[in-house]
């Protein structure tokens, strides 16, 4: 990553933040937060399996969006099922309950607004390797203002 001043970075191939969280999803963090003045945090995933997803929750302090890739993901936002392939955008305002499923081969990106959630990877995959269960997931999310609504899926944790 370079910085470029004013809060303004480049980030080539390949420097972009790998996550290891285990399951079927692979993590890559492009921008935190830092350098972009806390006003968003990016995060790419790639789902190497079928129906792979988060526990329902809801984002106190920050939106979500998504940007579908490749593939596609059935979202459930706020009690409605909508089915999105490449192509599709979806926003979250904050406070909306919502969860998703990856098929096989999709990848999105989650625009955060403000930067939120890029810490809460980083802390969840240390604690993946150690064992964690629901109750520390919980814990987790509200250091990051989220609040986890459902049970985690299996394989998940």
């Amino acid at each position: 990553m370079t910085d470029i001043g004013a809060g303004g970075v480049v980030l080539l191939p390949g420097e972009a933040k790998p996550i290891e969280l285990g399951g079927a999803t692979a993590w890559t963090l492009h921008a935190t937060g830092e350098g972009a003045d806390g006003s968003f945090a990016l995060v790419e995933t790639a789902e190497s399996a079928e129906g792979f997803g988060p526990p329902l929750h809801v984002h106190r302090d920050a939106a979500e969006s998504f940007y579908v890739i490749e593939g596609e993901y059935l979202m459930y936002i706020d009690g409605r099922d909508f089915r999105c392939p490449a192509g599709s955008f979806v926003h979250v305002p904050r406070g909306m309950p919502h969860t998703f499923k990856g098929a096989r081969g999709s990848r999105k990106l989650n625009l955060y607004t403000p930067a939120a959630m890029a810490g809460y990877f980083e802390e969840l995959a240390e604690a993946i390797k150690h064992g964690v269960d629901e109750e520390g997931l919980s814990e987790i999310a509200e250091r990051y203002s989220m609040t986890v609504l459902g049970p985690a899926p299996e394989g998940y944790l």
